[in-house]
Formats: C-alpha cells, structure tokens, sequence
C-alpha cells in the first residue's frame, strides 16, 4: 500500500565543490510503501558516508538528520 510522505533532509557543516555551507536544507513528497520507508531507514542508520556516496560533489557532511513524515494514510491501490 502506497502512501504519499515528506522527505526532509537536513545536513550541516556541508563541504560540495571544495565549497563549506553552513546548512543545505532539502525536502520532497514522494509515494512509498512501507517497505521502501524501512529500507531507506534502514540504509541512513547502518551505511557510512550514505549521503556522500549519493551525492556529486558532496565530499563532507558534519551532522545530518532525516525526517520522514505521512502526509496521508496509506491507500490500497487495488481498492
């Protein structure tokens, strides 16, 4: 079941370009699964440099947050 949630990525003491920024502050909606929540989770909790092997030309990121938030409840495509 797919339901559509807020992605918001925050990272801080950010080095892009061999340029430093204070904060980059990125935010999307997208339709999940469960699943695809739990992996994502899942792969931000247990993968070093997860953000830098993702990103061109990010080489350095002191803190970062992820926030996943339902923006509505879960809908049964074959309803």
């Amino acid at each position: 079941m797919a339901m559509k949630v807020k992605f918001v990525l925050t990272m801080d003491d950010v080095v892009v370009n061999d340029e430093t920024i204070d904060q980059i502050v990125l935010d999307w909606v997208s339709e999940v699964d469960q699943q695809e929540i739990m992996e994502v989770s899942h792969k931000w909790i247990t993968t070093q440099n997860f953000l830098t092997h993702r990103m061109v030309g990010l080489t350095r990121v002191g803190e970062s947050s992820l926030t996943i938030e339902p923006l509505e409840e879960a809908t049964d495509a074959s309803a």
